[in-house]
Order: C-alpha cells, then sequence, then structure tokens
C-alpha cells in the first residue's frame, strides 16, 4: 500500500468512509525520512467536503520498527480532538514496519 520507490520517507494514507463503513475516499501525503506530519486541516476539511464519517489513518515506519512514536500518539489525538468538532470518529491509526502493523485501536491508544 505505501509507494516502494519512496521506502526509505515516511507515507501517511487517510482513508474516508462514510457511516456503513464504506471508503469514500483516499489521501496520500509525502514525509521524511523519519516522521510525516498528520495534515489536521486538511483532513477535517475534506471529512467536511466528503461527508466522513470516519478516518482511518496509515503510515510507514522505514526503519522496520511498527511501534508508535510519542508524536504519532500527539498527532492523532491532536485530529481526534479536531475532528469531535464535526463527529469524525478516528477509527484506528496503523503504523507499518517491514512485515509488522501496530493498530492503535487495538492497543488502546484511541
Amino acid at each position: 500500500c505505501f509507494k516502494a520507490e519512496n521506502g526509505s520517507r515516511e507515507q501517511l494514507l487517510v482513508a474516508h468512509v462514510d457511516s456503513g463503513a464504506r471508503c469514500i475516499h483516499v489521501e496520500h501525503y509525502q514525509g521524511e525520512s523519519a516522521s510525516v506530519a498528520i495534515p489536521v486541516r486538511k483532513i477535517v476539511a475534506d471529512a467536511a467536503r466528503f461527508g466522513s464519517a470516519g478516518v482511518v489513518l496509515a503510515h510507514n515506519h522505514p526503519s522496520g520498527d511498527c511501534t508508535p512514536s510519542a508524536s504519532d500518539y500527539q498527532a492523532t489525538r491532536k485530529l481526534a480532538r479536531a475532528g469531535e468538532a464535526i463527529d469524525l470518529a478516528i477509527l484506528d491509526h496503523l503504523i507499518f514496519g517491514g512485515r509488522d502493523c501496530s493498530s492503535m485501536r487495538r492497543m488502546g491508544l484511541l
């Protein structure tokens, strides 16, 4: 799901879903070697435009460690707080590292 030619950079995918959890839009953002920003304003604006009920975030860690960083957690919480204003649910934030994947929802971080 992440572009192989940019495997040394973090990338963020944001899947917008409707109230039936059907994907209605996917947005892709490029990051740097050790980080990718979560563009809160853009995601909230897209959610309002598409009528999203929720979003699923997914990004990669080129290091191979799929453990969420403190900044991953803080940025996800910031988006969750902003989404509350328009009833936008953050369904999960998946972090891929090599062949492994962490789910912030399963870890109890959402």
